[in-house]
């Protein structure tokens, strides 16, 4: 049986559909918010000229990935905070990615996956090809990008999470939505 941790929230969903402009909303409105790891190890491994990009060694980066996510959460984990913490993707993106692009996953990164639980509920951006952009960071096509919006709802769905899918809205309104869909607006919740 999976555990969760209430006040963490995952906002996921597939490159350029508003994840990092709603989390910027929320972190100006007094969240706690954890910021997506994918984009710091990018430029981190261009600034120090090294493989672990996913234009290179997919492998590589799909394991820097997991590393860091799974960092990010054990810091949250040491942190007072009770409110809602909410996250730029979760531990299980990495998971998602990893089977998207063929790398194996051992039964025992599976099974390591249970302790990084999450709040039941994960929100998801759909794609939304009028903002879409790809960058020097973000160079994922738009067929791409739909696919990993499926993918990532096959993921979360897989390891027993329920999917809220955000409307195209404004960052403010996706915001109260999502507050309104986890209640309480996040200032005093249950730990699980």
């Amino acid at each position: 049986m999976k555990r969760t941790k209430e006040n963490f929230i995952v906002i996921t969903g597939g490159p350029g559909v508003g994840k990092t402009t709603l989390i910027e909303v929320l972190h100006q409105q007094g969240f706690q918010i954890v910021e997506e790891d994918a984009r710091k190890i990018i430029r981190d491994q261009i600034a120090t000229r090294k493989d672990g990009l996913p234009w290179k060694n997919k492998a590589l980066y799909a394991a820097l990935m997991l590393e860091a996510s799974m960092k990010s959460y054990d810091d949250m984990m040491c942190s007072e905070n009770t409110g809602f913490t909410f996250f730029d993707r979760g531990v299980l993106d990495s998971i998602c990615y990893m089977g998207m692009e063929n790398i194996p996953i051992t039964e025992e990164t599976k099974a390591l996956m249970k302790q990084y639980a999450y709040n039941s509920k994960v929100f998801i951006l759909p794609p939304w090809k009028e903002i879409y952009e790809i960058d020097s960071e973000r160079k994922q096509i738009w067929s791409e990008a739909e696919a990993t919006f499926n993918n990532m709802q096959e993921t979360y769905l897989a390891f027993g999470y329920d999917i809220v899918e955000v409307p195209k809205i404004t960052p403010e309104e996706r915001m109260q939505y999502i507050l309104q869909q986890v209640g309480n607006n996040g200032r005093s919740v249950r730990i699980g």
